[in-house]
Parts: structure tokens; C-alpha cells; sequence
């Protein structure tokens, strides 16, 4: 399944279609063979494969080595499970379109709690992102796993905001739409691994794939299969954020929206939503009362009362930059940490208010004094 989910033209509708139709193995044995001219029968009615499109399988196919190809899924840590098999997410099993193949990095655990969607347009304001990461702390101290598509703007600042909430709190999830070793937008790829540090994330494509134009609308659908409710924090009356309110529609998921100033145009689309019955949100305490959640003393008070406390690798970081700004790779020198570890922290302290970035540079955000461990 995994080599068939990479050939080239092999959408979800036609790699389900195949799923369900035939054993991976006779189904790549018939593309490899080139079972006649055509290999309409393969994906039945709703996954037709064309002439064109035989022929780029079968070029594609020949090159494959399906072992190392198994094996490259195995030594970087993705689980893959087919649609029907033990592992694979059950809140996607029943869903309206299921992925044929999910492949993840991270336990499977992290799919099963309460799951809120946050997402947003790329291009917010500075007020957008500060609420979807106030959202992102706020639902994952309450229990709640933040799911959304590592997309720069409100995605990304949702997901900062979930992993501030601390190890302890619900981990985040990503859904993107390219193999999982491709991180995209590439600016994003310390976000990614932090994700996969505290949380998890997921795709329907094998390593290696880039995250081509259909695939994002693709991931939209999952994402919103994977959430019990979707909430648009900033978005135009188009674009990735609103395709994934049609497909929570869909799903007969809730939909919330955060108000905007009228005449904007990221707030066009959340403000239409509102005047459409959408459910308007000003915090976390909104949400989790649409869902009917218990609502923490903590989130019901409306803030913390300042940063949460920094563990030992956080003190070593933060102190190193009582000189000064300083670079990822000075704080690697400065703290003997190594650069996987600062970063992942960084990520951290950043969402949790303890340090602001500056270019190349990282920097003491205003704070109390952090003497050195």
C-alpha cells in the first residue's frame, strides 16, 4: 500500500478504491505486470485510471524497490496502517472519504482523546495569532489535543501555543499534506519536530512526496474528520481554512469563528460564518463550553498568573541570553545542549512567553531574572 500511495496521479479516491478492491500486493503486481492496455477494472467506477495514467504507473512502478521503500518507512520511525487494520486512527475508520493508508509519526494514543481543529489564514494579523496561541495553550491544559495543518499564520501559531502548555498537557496534532520527512512551508520544520516531540503527526502520502497543490485540500478533509469541532480564528472568504469548514459541514462537525472588524478581508470569512450560525468564540472557555467540556480553574479565570516554570534545560537557555540576543548555534555553545534539544526547547519558550525572536536571533522576552542552574 505504501508504493501504490506514491505513484504518480494516485489521489485518495483512487488509492481507497483500489483498498477496497483488491490485496496491495495483486493490485501492484497488475500495474508492475501491465495487465493489458488498460487498468480501468483496477480502481472500479470511481477511480477510473485512464490510459495516461496506466502508463505513468507502470514507469513509476518499474523503479520502485518496495522493500527498501518499507524499509526507509521503518528506520525513520512511521507507522503505517491500512484502512481496516490495527493501528490505524478510529476516528478516521468511519469517515465520509477515509485515507486508504495513514502514515504517523507518534502514538496512536494521541488520537484518541477530545480533538479541537484551529486553523486560519496564512496571512493573519498579529492579533490573530496571538488568540490562536492563546487557544492552542488553553485547549491543551484543558485536555484538549490541538489539531491543524503546520501551515504558517494561524496554524502555526496554534500549535506553538499547544506545546507552551507543557509536556503534561494534551499533545498537538499535524496533518499535512506531504510525506513526513518534507516539511513544508521548510521555515516550519523546528515546529514539526516539536510537534512530533509532544504530539503527533499525520499523512496519507509516503516519504519522500512533495506536497503538490490537491493534496492540501485532501488534508483539509482529514483534518476535519479528525476533530469533533473546527474554529476559524482569521480567514478570507475563500481559501484552505474555509474548504475545511465545508468538509466539518460535511461531517456534521460544529463550526466556531472568532469575530473580526468589518471590512478586513481576514475576517470576511469568519465574520460570513458568524451571520451563517457559526458559533462565535472569544477564548478556550467558549470552546469548551460549545463541546460541552469541563472547563479548568485555570482557563475559566482567563490567565495564568505568568509564565509557567521553567524546567532545567529552560533555565540554562533563558539565562544565556541575559547578554544578549544570541543565534541557535550560540545557545548550543552556551548551554552544552545538543542543537535538536535547544530547538525543540526554544519552541517552548517562545509559546510560553519567556523568549522573542529576532531575525537569526533569540532573545529574553520582559521577565523575572533566571539565575543559572
Amino acid at each position: 500500500m505504501t508504493a501504490l500511495a506514491g505513484l504518480p496521479g494516485m489521489g485518495p479516491r483512487r488509492l481507497l478504491a483500489i483498498h477496497l478492491l483488491h490485496e496491495p500486493a495483486v493490485a501492484w503486481h497488475r500495474i508492475v505486470a501491465g495487465e493489458g492496455d488498460r487498468l480501468d477494472g483496477l480502481a472500479g467506477r470511481r477511480g477510473r485510471v485512464t490510459d495516461d495514467v496506466a502508463r505513468a504507473w507502470r514507469r513509476a512502478a518499474a523503479v520502485v524497490d518496495v522493500s527498501a521503500l518499507w524499509a526507509a518507512h521503518a528506520r525513520a520511525g512511521v507507522h503505517v496502517a491500512r484502512l481496516g487494520e490495527g493501528g490505524y486512527p478510529s476516528a478516521l475508520a468511519h469517515d465520509l472519504e477515509p485515507p486508504a493508508v495513514v502514515f504517523r509519526l507518534g502514538p496512536l494514543a494521541m488520537l484518541e482523546g477530545p480533538r479541537v481543529a484551529v486553523v486560519g489564514t496564512r496571512r493573519c494579523s498579529r492579533l490573530g495569532a496571538e488568540l490562536a496561541q492563546r487557544l492552542g495553550r488553553e485547549l491543551s491544559e484543558a485536555g484538549v489535543h490541538v489539531v491543524s495543518g503546520l501551515a504558517l499564520g494561524i496554524d502555526a501559531a496554534a500549535h506553538r501555543g499547544a506545546l507552551g502548555a507543557g509536556a503534561s498537557a494534551a499533545g498537538p496534532i499535524g496533518v499535512v499534506a506531504s510525506g513526513l520527512d518534507v516539511a513544508y512551508p521548510a521555515r516550519n520544520r523546528r515546529l514539526w519536530d516539536a510537534v512530533v516531540e509532544q504530539g503527533a503527526l499525520l499523512s496519507e502520502s509516503p516519504l519522500g512526496q512533495r506536497p503538490d497543490a490537491w493534496r492540501f485540500p485532501a488534508r483539509n478533509r482529514i483534518i476535519a474528520a479528525l476533530a469533533e469541532a473546527v474554529v476559524v480564528v482569521e480567514s478570507g472568504d475563500r481559501g484552505g481554512s474555509m474548504y475545511t469548514v465545508d468538509e466539518a459541514l460535511a461531517r456534521d462537525r460544529a463550526v466556531l469563528a472568532v469575530p473580526g472588524p468589518v471590512g478586513p478581508a481576514v475576517a470576511e470569512g469568519t465574520n460570513r460564518l458568524l451571520v451563517e450560525g457559526a458559533t462565535p468564540v472569544r477564548d478556550a472557555v467558549d470552546v469548551l463550553c460549545a463541546l460541552g467540556r469541563p472547563v479548568p480553574a485555570r482557563t475559566r479565570s482567563g490567565h495564568a498568573t505568568g509564565p509557567p516554570a521553567l524546567d532545567a534545560r529552560g533555565r540554562a537557555i533563558v539565562a544565556a541570553l541575559d547578554h544578549g540576543p544570541r543565534t541557535l548555534d550560540d545557545l548550543v555553545d552556551h548551554t552544552g545542549l545538543t542543537l535538536g534539544a535547544v530547538a525543540l526547547a526554544v519552541e517552548v519558550l517562545v509559546a510560553e512567553g519567556w523568549l522573542a525572536r529576532r531575525g537569526a536571533h533569540l532573545e529574553r522576552a520582559a521577565g523575572p531574572e533566571v539565575g543559572r542552574p
